[in-house]
């Protein structure tokens, strides 16, 4: 079954998200302290996670162009929207500890933006192996009991984008792997991982409130650097295939 490690992944979630919006005893000042330890804990895998680029300069070109492209299409805007809404249906803020739509935007960007979700969702739909993802179900599954603790039962309706986001990799695993060769595709990833790091720095920004910022509108940078791998990788051929036209 190729959804099956996306499916575990979001019931883990869901499971986590529910589990953390009942620990309501939690003192405020200890709920902050665990926060800001697990942004803290955010900040340096993002950095990890940045590390891993072979391509910096391209890296900071997608986050622009990702930027002034998710401003343009106000992503940020529309998540929140669709959180306040979701907000109005469950019934306003979950448990005081902060709005829904917060909870649903922060965790969503958290759990989709990263290399396991992009490697595991290939992984099943190639090969039929859920391993990858079955790690981390387990990985987000914990965390979100500590975010739903925090931020929330908000935390629970990140599954849908999960859910959705890597469904639609695993289903289109085929497609890609004819698409794009093997080598290649393991270079898109690293830089993907890289410029989802820096996202992954300001979420942690974000949650302990040093700055706010539109994480979701750079959610483009992905799409563009994915793109700009080939480019960059086979710029040779381009330069030297314009000089013959020259």
């Amino acid at each position: 079954m190729v959804l099956l490690g996306t499916i575990v992944n979001a019931v883990a979630i869901i499971a986590g998200a529910l589990l953390g919006s009942l620990l309501s005893g939690i003192k405020e000042n200890m709920r902050v302290t665990v926060m800001q330890g697990i942004s803290l804990a955010v900040f340096i895998l993002g950095i990890q996670m940045g590390m891993a680029s072979k391509n910096f300069l391209l890296v900071i070109f997608s986050l622009v162009a990702g930027s002034i492209l998710g401003e343009w299409w106000k992503i940020e805007e529309k998540l929140q929207t669709l959180g306040r809404w979701l907000e109005s249906r469950v019934g306003g803020k979950g448990r005081g500890r902060g709005s829904i739509s917060t909870a649903f935007v922060t965790a969503t960007l958290v759990y989709c933006v990263g290399a396991m979700a992009i490697l595991g969702s290939l992984d099943s739909g190639l090969r039929n192996d859920h391993q990858v993802l079955f790690t981390k179900a387990m990985l987000d599954g914990f965390s979100a009991i500590i975010f739903a603790s925090a931020l929330g039962i908000g935390v629970i309706f990140s599954a849908v984008p999960v859910f959705l986001y890597q469904g639609a990799i695993a289903l289109s695993a085929s497609y890609i792997n004819e698409l794009v060769d093997k080598e290649m595709l393991l270079i898109i990833v690293n830089e993907i991982t890289a410029t989802g790091g820096i996202m992954i720095m300001a979420i942690a920004i974000n949650l302990l409130e040093l700055k706010r910022i539109r994480v979701a509108n750079m959610l483009p940078a992905l799409i563009v650097v994915s793109l700009g791998v080939p480019f960059v990788e086979n710029w040779p051929h381009i330069q030297k295939w314009i000089e013959n036209l020259l």
